[in-house]
């Protein structure tokens, strides 16, 4: 099978798993999303105590395990890191921010306009804008450096927590939260939930799938094969939901969403400039991680310490809309992230001459010897 055909596969097996959630018991429009469920997890830990965005997914420790075992099989795994880890933990805490502003990641965006939500339109749009807003930055020789061979225990790491969180689940030990009501009390039965997840990080890890990449990909280099998969997951999961009742059209009254426009696109346009910059997105981030990545295991802390800050302080908006601090704190967002990549670039463009001014007297010496 081509790569082609099988991301389209790939795709389609995604749209029908988080249709078979949703009818199976998590929140409607969420069979799957990254940022929400993060952020459910740093609420099941105890780092955030919006009692009702508390459980530990097995949606995300399946999709981790799925991508570790996938990428162990295709001997893909690979211990990898050292390249500006607290970048990419500040470029994560951001995106979280901008997510949880739009009440979704770019995959639960395409879910949400497959089940009718026209907000999640807006959203796409904000993406794309976003990152379009970062491939400038890349062309001026933006980079986070090359990630580095390091000890193979370290790509352990990351997996181990997550099967730490997964005893955690299954134990249920007191000082573990989980949601009486609200989204996060929604859910599918865990065998059913921990199963998909599996299922999905394999397709993930061999099919690189990640929608911001996709329109990088496209806009540089106009190439589809990313979003073929998310044409596809969009196609099988609006099927699934008209064939379920699923499907309602319009902006106002969608489940867990708003219909604040402005905000929608300001806070996925946030969104997409971090991930371009920091590499892919969440989904992308989390099975990297899982392939052994300890930077995108970084990025993946990041999300989930801006996941908590968003909940802790108010940031996060709800059905009724975006608060005034979370409108503060995208905007403060967009300065940190656009002079951060700023100043990488100046510094790189520096290091660069500085490299190459070295090799040409190094070249004069040689002639004058």
């Amino acid at each position: 099978m081509n790569q082609r055909n099988l991301i389209i596969l790939a795709g389609s097996v995604f749209g029908l798993l988080a249709i078979l959630l949703v009818k199976y018991g998590n929140p409607p429009n969420m069979g799957f999303c990254i940022a929400c469920f993060l952020r459910d997890i740093t609420g099941g830990l105890g780092f955030q105590r919006a009692p009702v965005v508390q459980y530990i997914r097995p949606e995300i420790l399946g999709l981790v395990l799925g991508a570790f075992a996938a990428a162990l099989v295709s001997r893909e795994f690979r211990t990898l890191g050292g390249s500006s880890a607290l970048t990419r933990f500040v470029l994560g805490f951001v995106a979280m921010i901008g997510m949880l502003v739009f009440l979704g990641c770019p995959l639960r965006a395409i879910l949400r306009l497959a089940g009718g939500d026209l907000n999640a339109l807006v959203g796409i749009a904000g993406l794309v804008a976003g990152v379009a807003l970062g491939i400038p930055f890349l062309r001026k020789g933006f980079s986070l450096g090359r990630a580095l061979p390091q000890n193979k225990a370290n790509g352990y790491v990351f997996v181990g927590i997550i099967v730490f969180f997964l005893i955690l689940l299954l134990a249920k030990p007191a000082f573990i939260y989980f949601s009486t009501e609200g989204p996060a009390s929604m859910r599918a039965p865990l065998a059913l939930s921990l199963g998909v997840g599996l299922l999905a990080g394999v397709l993930a890890q061999r099919t690189r799938l990640c929608l911001a990449g996709g329109v990088r990909d496209f806009i540089l280099f106009r190439d589809f094969y990313l979003l073929y998969g998310f044409i596809a997951i969009l196609v099988v999961a609006l099927i699934g939901n008209l064939v379920l009742g699923n499907f309602k059209l319009g902006f106002a009254g969608q489940p867990i969403a708003h219909s604040d426009g402005l905000w929608n696109f300001l806070g996925m346009m946030l969104a997409g400039l971090c991930f371009v910059l920091m590499g892919g997105c969440p989904l992308r981030q989390l099975v990297s991680a899982a392939e052994g990545n300890t930077d995108s295991a970084v990025t993946v802390l990041g999300l989930m310490a801006g996941a908590a800050f968003a909940h802790n302080f108010g940031l996060a908006a709800s059905a009724g809309g975006v608060p005034a601090a979370g409108q503060a704190a995208v905007l403060i967002g967009f300065a940190v992230i656009v002079t951060l990549a700023f100043f990488i670039c100046r510094a790189n463009l520096i290091a660069r001459e500085v490299s190459a001014g070295g090799r040409n007297k190094g070249r004069a010496g040689a002639t004058l010897s």
